[in-house]
């Protein structure tokens, strides 16, 4: 039986769903005319369009105004007239924030769609931009699309679509940073638009399954409209739902409760809404007593009067006051097209039925779930006489629910029959949307389990091609894709290993491979202009990021102060100005043609292949609902596999090794003999198919997922020889548990990296090496302190004095700083050692290696508070907080090889909220989100992080340490650890995997730390 968050992850949002937002089953498309957005071409980079009902250049009820979003543009970079007026493309108003224009001749060209139109070339002299403007006349209707230059490509599209009455195809090929996601772009186009509409368009991406753009509209709007409690609770119930899908239940049931509080006692809609959405809340929980408990609570009666006034002409005042309400959103479609509140009753109490339904499967009362749907159906057809396309994602639901039910009946035919009829009204309604993906991968999973492997493999091959070109594909297909890669693991053939490999980029995270993506994308132009317009652009992103959170926290204080009030007015025309300097600096980059070629979206196995030396290998996990699957490549061979055990009893293992390395009694750390039995055991889930591969690899690329992202790889047993010693030895007298040497680790001859995404390892390995004049920075031992400076304590949620009292010793950096000589490297150490001193240090770009040696916060000071990654420095300037935060390192401007972090646990994660906080808008929660992250947004190629403290007993951490800088001209970084971990395991006092395995090589382990002779002291 599938997992039924994922069955009911798309039974979400109808409370304003109108019905011009699709076309009715069975129709054509819908004409651009009657749509409130549409993309502009179809491939490149994402722009669209979206209806603005408030263009105040719009006079009559036949004109239409769009504003002209792009993928990591701030705001709009365009806007489209479509009016019933003569329109003179010279004095015309602009919808833009533009200065003061100075234009050329008019010229005659042809727009592809458009046909002769009058194009017109300006330029703002102050801020040394140019802008464009297309005009024409067909018939009636004057058209005028304006915008910046050097997004031409997507003002043509906009132009030919609106005229044609139809979507362009082609390529959109403009500038981008692709520091944003899917969902960041939603929040761009939520900006640009009037609450009415971006409620609508919330609703339009949530039903069609993009659920990631769908939050962000609802984020937008609940903090335009804080005054208006009906849409704020509304907003607050359909956020609250994002959470349930993303299985945050207790955030959800918060959310639920903020929103009942707002909203209105006698609001019935409202009440319908949010009583479904904490059904399926249940549901998600797998809880159906308790969803059909909430589905029995009664909810207040509506009156049916209005919607027959309606029909017979007649407005009521209540009517007069809905429809002047919600009048923007209706003035390009007739007011009687939309839903009135007593059609959305029916339409949420026919949902009502539904998830009743389900809840009944699940209990496998199947007769009653039946008729439940059935009624569902029926009363869905009642309104609007089974026309409404905007409910079509219902009618799709309930066929897939017909169809799990027919199946548990025994019923195939029945069942084939519900998924076609499901995949055929999301294909009318929401095509190319991720709904209709996972329509059809329900139906090939149904083909896998009756028998028919191979029209399954080949559903499932062609939707997950397809999901590559899908944005938000990857939440609605990640639990559905297990029978796919569990008949490509029975096959295992090379063939096989393409297809997983495939399968697996549609279930990728952003995170830190984006990241990587970024500096890849940034370091392509090398330092010169280009480069640093780059960056430019991608801080004024994060820049913007901030804010809004600022805004966020602004908003939602329950009784601002006068200043409080003052600040949020500032805030808010700051941030509009942001946005228009950051689009500003994205329209520029269009002079680099870099940076109008899209980063490869998915990456082949043969690309990766062909990366891959002799001796080197690339192991990719992927955790797939409860089960995990590999995909092992060579340069020659590849392979797909299944990890014979699942994500629960794989964590229970990785938390025992963890526990035997280290664990925390009454704050004290403690360590206990290593866990071998469950080291070999991994090792052979991992590794037993393809052991012999293993062996013989002198390089091997580890990509980790589930449980392994919080277990080095270094320490699994490799050969069960080793370890039959080590037993044997502990039956003698005076055994020594914690002596192991002897035993075969993996990391023992072999160098070790950690990838985070095959693109992620190419961008890595393809990036030139850094430019900067000096070898070594070393930084750390902070300044001890008894009280916190005053102006350093901010609230209840600070740490404790006691982290800045125990510095760590600055022994390993003085030890680093002499292998290079004073004149190649530099220590900051103590009082020197502050944020303030490095957030103002514009020269630590010019440093090859930088090596933090501090304490690494990476949890939280108590439980209720939320943890934000940061290093401890000293105390400085007056706003010091004696921490490096998360945001800060972002924030810092570096051009290193490797930036080593010897501190606590900084290979862990950063929460969402941190990730926002430092401007970043996707990614966090995962494992080497965290500092690593952080550190590779501010330049760094690789990062050498720890998943614990590595301890200064027996010197361990200086000796691994100096293993490292010492390293040959020209020798691979991973050999250089490598055999300073093996000095380690080779003495009697180092042995044990808590004195040697603790670092990581995030990055590619192959490239050397040093790349020609530094300059050495003498008897060095």
């Amino acid at each position: 039986m599938s997992r039924i968050t994922a069955v009911t992850s798309r039974l979400l949002l109808l409370g304003t769903a109108i019905a011009s937002t699709s076309a009715a089953i069975g129709a054509p498309a819908l004409p651009i005319a009657n749509r409130s957005s549409f993309r502009l071409g179809d491939a490149g980079v994402m722009c669209t369009a979206q209806s603005r009902a408030t263009d105040p250049r719009l006079t009559g009820i036949f004109d239409r105004g769009y504003m002209l979003t792009c993928r990591d543009a701030a705001s709009a970079v365009g806007s489209l007239l479509a009016v019933r007026r003569s329109v003179d493309a010279t004095t015309e108003p602009s919808a833009l924030k533009a200065g003061i224009l100075s234009c050329g001749a008019p010229t005659q060209v042809v727009v592809e769609g458009a046909g002769a139109a009058t194009s017109l070339t300006c330029r703002d002299e102050a801020a040394k931009l140019d802008y464009k403007r297309y005009s024409l006349t067909r018939g009636k209707t004057s058209y005028l699309v304006e915008g910046l230059s050097g997004y031409d490509p997507a003002l043509r599209f906009a132009l030919g679509s609106v005229v044609s009455d139809r979507p362009q195809s082609g390529a959109v090929r403009v500038a981008t940073t692709e520091v944003s996601d899917a969902a960041a772009f939603a929040r761009t186009q939520a900006g640009s638009l009037d609450p009415a509409a971006a409620r609508i368009e919330a609703y339009t991406l949530n039903n069609g399954g993009q659920f990631a753009q769908s939050e962000q509209f609802f984020e937008t709007i609940a903090l335009r409209d804080r005054n208006d409690a009906p849409a704020l609770a509304e907003a607050l119930a359909n956020q609250g739902l994002q959470q349930s899908n993303l299985s945050n239940f207790s955030a959800a049931i918060r959310l639920f409760d903020q929103a009942e509080s707002k909203a209105p006692r006698t609001d019935p809609v409202l009440q319908r809404l949010i009583r479904n959405y904490r059904a399926i809340n249940q549901i998600n929980q797998r809880q159906a007593d308790n969803a059909l408990t909430e589905l029995a609570k009664p909810v207040a009666t509506i009156q049916l009067t209005e919607d027959q006034d309606l029909r017979n002409g007649l407005i009521t005042l209540a009517l007069a006051d809905e429809i002047n309400r919600e009048s923007n959103a209706y003035k390009q479609v007739d007011v009687g097209t939309g839903l009135r509140p007593a059609e959305r009753a029916m339409v949420l109490d026919a949902q009502a039925l539904q998830l009743s339904g389900i809840a009944l499967r699940m209990n496998s009362k199947l007769a009653q779930a039946s008729a439940d749907l059935s009624k569902a159906q029926g009363l869905l057809r009642k309104v609007r006489d089974g026309k409404l396309a905007s409910a079509g994602w219902l009618s799709a639901d309930i066929e897939v629910e017909r169809a799990l039910v027919a199946e548990a009946s025994g019923n195939g035919g029945s069942a084939i029959a519900a998924y076609d009829s499901a995949i055929n009204l999301l294909a009318h309604n929401y095509p190319d949307s991720p709904m209709l993906l996972a329509a059809r991968a329900r139906k090939a999973s149904f083909l896998a389990r009756s028998g028919d492997a191979v029209g399954a493999r080949t559903l499932f091959a062609d939707l997950v091609d397809q999901s590559a070109l899908i944005p938000d594909s990857g939440i609605a297909l990640r639990n559905l894709l297990t029978p796919y890669f569990e008949l490509l693991a029975k096959d295992g053939s090379a063939a096989s290993a393409v297809l997983m490999f495939r399968g697996a980029q549609a279930l990728a995270r952003p995170g830190v491979a984006q990241t990587q993506a970024v500096l890849a994308r940034q370091l392509s132009e090398g330092d010169g202009e280009a480069s640093a317009l780059f960056r430019l652009a991608v801080k004024r992103t994060r820049e913007i990021a901030r804010t809004e959170a600022e805004l966020i926290d602004l908003s939602a204080k329950k009784a601002p102060s006068p200043a409080d009030v003052a600040t949020l007015t500032a805030t808010k025309a700051s941030i509009e100005q942001m946005r228009a300097d950051q689009t500003s600096l994205q329209s520029q980059l269009a002079a680099f043609p870099r940076y109008k070629v899209l980063a490869p979206q998915q990456t082949d196995l043969s690309e990766l292949q062909s990366a891959l030396r002799a001796g080197e290998g690339y192991y990719k996990m992927m955790a797939v609902g409860d089960r995990l699957y590999a995909v092992f490549a060579t340069h020659e061979t590849a392979r797909a596999m299944r990890i014979g055990l699942n994500r629960n009893v794989m964590a229970d293992k990785v938390s025992q090794i963890r526990n035997s390395i280290v664990r925390f009694e009454n704050g004290q750390a403690t360590t206990d003999p290593f866990d071998a039995d469950n080291a070999r055991s991994l090792y052979l889930d991992l590794f037993a198919p393809i052991d012999g591969e293993v062996q013989a690899l002198k390089h091997l690329v580890f990509e980790p997922d589930g449980p392994m992202l919080q277990l080095p790889p270094y320490l699994l047993i490799a050969k069960q020889g080793g370890l039959d010693a080590y037993k044997a030895r502990q039956k003698l007298v005076n055994a020594d548990e914690f002596d192991m040497r002897g035993v075969d680790w993996l990391g023992r001859g072999r160098e070790i990296s950690i990838s985070v995404s095959p693109r992620s390892f190419l961008d890595v390995r393809a990036i030139a090496p850094s430019r900067a004049r000096n070898a070594y920075l070393g930084l750390g031992d902070n300044a001890p302190i008894t009280v916190k400076p005053v102006a350093a304590v901010a609230d209840d949620c600070d740490w404790p004095v006691q982290q800045w009292q125990t510095p760590i010793s600055s022994a390993e950096l003085t030890l680093a700083s002499a292998v290079f000589g004073p004149s190649n490297s530099k220590l900051l150490t103590g009082a020197a050692f502050t944020d303030t001193a490095l957030l103002q240090d514009g020269q630590l770009d010019n440093y090859r290696i930088l090596h933090f040696a501090t304490h690494g916060l990476v949890t939280a000071p108590r439980p209720d508070c939320p943890p934000r990654p940061a290093l401890v420095t000293s105390f400085g300037g007056p706003e010091s907080d004696g921490l490096l935060s998360f945001r800060e390192i972002f924030d810092l401007k570096l051009d290193a090889d490797v930036v080593i972090l010897s501190a606590c646990d900084t290979a862990g994660a950063a929460t969402t909220g941190a990730s926002r906080e430092a401007g970043v808008m996707t990614g966090g929660n995962y494992a080497l989100d965290g500092l690593v992250r952080a550190f590779i947004g501010a330049g760094a190629r690789s990062v050498i992080a720890s998943h614990w403290a590595v301890p200064d007993a027996y010197d361990a951490t200086k000796r691994l340490i100096s293993g490292l800088i010492e390293a040959r001209p020209g020798e691979p970084l991973a050999m250089a650890l490598g055999n300073a971990q093996r000095g380690l395991m080779d003495d009697a006092q180092t042995s044990h995997p808590f004195y040697w395995a603790a670092f990581i090589i995030l990055g590619d382990g192959a490239k050397p730390l040093i790349n020609s002779a530094p300059t050495r002291v003498a008897g060095k």
